[in-house]
């Protein structure tokens, strides 16, 4: 699984570990993240996440 990294504040999404306090269970792949996903720290939407 991947790790994509928001390019505003560094915040790492691990597709293994999801984002439990988000809602987003572990072993989500980034591409199935709803479309309004936003960064939980900066709130920069999905398109400003680089896979790291």
């Amino acid at each position: 699984m991947a790790v994509y990294i928001c390019t505003v504040c560094n915040w790492e999404y691990n597709e293994d570990l999801g984002y439990p306090e988000g809602g987003i269970a572990p072993g989500t792949k980034f591409e199935d993240l709803p479309d309004d996903f936003e960064c939980p720290l900066c709130h920069v939407s999905k398109d400003m996440f680089e896979q790291g």
